[in-house]
């Protein structure tokens, strides 16, 4: 048995643990049952619970949750738009978001991929600096994807 404070009480019988636990206003909790012989600690249990869930609490406060944000754009946009479109996906990836890079190809525009993975790569080549390539450009139906993740702060680091 161990006490309140960590405190080893030794080998104890049940009933006396219970008494003990009973005269402390404590709980009697089992926290090794696979030993031998089992190990109980003298505990308030509801305190202990609301410590664990206010810890839950704080680790999932901590968490980023990495949202895929997506920028689309055709095989002939203008200079200035694929600028614009670039500087978004910029901000997103500085936030710490995936983008996915979408070429959308209308009619027979299809039949010519090679400018929309031209596109893909001078997008990639643009964020080259704060974003690496999870999935390379690949068509699905009328579209080409392209997935880029933001670079991690220790790939940073190793290039300073």
């Amino acid at each position: 048995m161990v006490s309140e404070d960590g405190e080893q009480l030794g080998i104890v019988p049940i009933r006396e643990a219970l008494q003990a636990a009973e005269d402390r206003n404590l709980d009697l909790v089992e926290v090794a049952p696979s030993a031998k012989p089992p190990v109980c600690r003298l505990m308030d249990y509801g305190k202990y619970k609301f410590e664990q869930s206010k810890r839950e609490k704080e680790a999932r406060k901590k968490q980023k949750v990495i949202a895929v944000k997506e920028v689309k754009m055709r095989p002939n946009i203008e200079e200035h738009d694929f600028q614009v479109k670039t500087r978004n996906a910029r901000k997103f990836l500085t936030s710490g978001d995936k983008v996915k890079f979408t070429v959308m190809f209308r009619g027979r525009e299809i039949t010519h991929p090679e400018s929309g993975r031209n596109l893909s790569m001078k997008f990639a080549e643009a964020l080259s600096d704060v974003a690496t390539v999870e999935k390379p450009p690949k068509v699905e139906g009328r579209n080409m994807v392209m997935i880029l993740v933001p670079k991690t702060e220790d790939a940073d680091e190793n290039t300073d």
